[in-house]
């Protein structure tokens, strides 16, 4: 399943050909055909049903179309003054009440963001602009989330203003960064099955400003050095949170060249149980204002002050400290009767053993 395939999907649960949305034969001299999705991002052959014509917006003329700036529904006569809206129609007004009513049949679902919300209120108001191959142009933000996606295919090159890709919760486990869109800032990758940084370092995009990595299977650093500025000169947070990054040192050599780098969070790796991690980035990483959803003050900058350069700190250990804060299903021994001086009945005493895998 491919982010193409995700991406029409969502589009036609919006229904943005569909009454009270779009164009068509019930929107007056314009002559418009359903969607021809043939090629669009990748999905061939879809195309969105029309409701049956009793429920289509009917048709309006050219001539008040032209009148109003290309608002279907609006108006004026001659003396300026507002004109009757035909008792077979509707005006914009009234389709983007049933758009907005969450009692309305057309309200949007519970799961509609905002921007889908918006998108469907233009397709009523501009609906030229979500047309065809026009929706393309739409898109500045894109989610697909939990949707079973496994490929980032090559359709996304068409969204060529999309600036935001939030594709968590997915099965994705290799990215080829020839597909993403040269005008992302933000892509969201966390909760899928990355084990490798190759694909996505090859040709990332060049103004990226975060990069979410979390919950994956990445381990490294890599040999490549594929988190250093050479392939994310603008980048300024970066997620790589409940990985398998073991190598302290290694990954703070890469960490350091991202001049821009401003939030980090590595919390739940194996190298973030080492006893001087937060004061060794944080004395390593000077530039950096928030580690691991933390603010870095100056009062703990001073504090770490020079930890960076003792490298010998920084043990293939780990320091864990378990607090047991209640048992349940035990006899509690400060509750036991206590016996009487020479009593011969016999003493039950109880042990415990606790066991932690890691």
């Amino acid at each position: 399943r491919s982010v193409s395939a995700a991406f029409w999907e969502h589009v036609r649960r919006l229904g943005l050909h569909n009454f009270p949305c779009g164009l068509g034969s019930w929107v007056g001299g314009r002559g418009a055909q359903p969607w021809d999705m043939t090629g669009g991002l990748g999905c061939a052959g879809l195309s969105l049903p029309l409701l049956s014509p009793s429920l289509q917006n009917k048709s309006r003329s050219d001539e008040r179309t032209s009148s109003c700036g290309g608002r279907p529904g609006l108006g004026t006569d001659p003396a300026g003054q507002e004109e009757a809206v035909p008792l077979d129609e509707e005006s914009p007004e009234v389709l983007m009440e049933l758009l907005r009513d969450r009692h309305s049949p057309w309200a949007p679902p519970p799961d509609c963001s905002p921007q889908d919300q918006h998108l469907r209120e233009t397709a009523v108001l501009d609906p030229e602009l979500v047309h065809g191959s026009n929706i393309f142009q739409i898109f500045r933000s894109l989610r697909i989330v939990g949707k079973g996606v496994e490929e980032v295919d090559e359709g996304l090159l068409q969204l060529q203003q999309l600036e935001e890709l939030i594709l968590s919760a997915n099965h994705i486990s290799r990215v080829t960064s020839a597909n993403l869109p040269r005008t992302l800032k933000v892509l969201e990758l966390c909760c899928n099955a990355m084990d490798d940084l190759h694909g996505l370092c090859a040709q990332p995009p060049p103004e990226l400003q975060h990069l979410g990595l979390g919950y994956n299977r990445l381990c490294g650093p890599s040999p490549d050095k594929c988190l250093t500025a050479g392939f994310w000169p603008n980048l300024v947070s970066l997620d790589l949170s409940f990985n398998n990054f073991t190598d302290l040192l290694g990954l703070v050599s890469q960490l350091s060249t991202l001049q821009k780098l401003r939030v980090l969070v590595l919390q739940g790796n194996p190298l973030a149980l080492v006893p001087t991690y937060r004061g060794f980035l944080v004395d390593s990483l000077p530039k950096l204002s928030v580690l691991d959803d933390i603010p870095v003050g100056p009062d703990e900058r001073r504090q770490f002050r020079g930890l960076a350069r003792q490298t010998e700190l920084i043990r293939s250990e780990a320091r864990v400290v378990v607090s047991i804060g209640e048992i349940k299903g035990v006899p509690d021994p400060s509750a036991c009767q206590q016996l009487e001086v020479g009593s011969e009945a016999p003493v039950i005493t109880y042990s415990y053993c606790v066991t932690y895998e890691f």
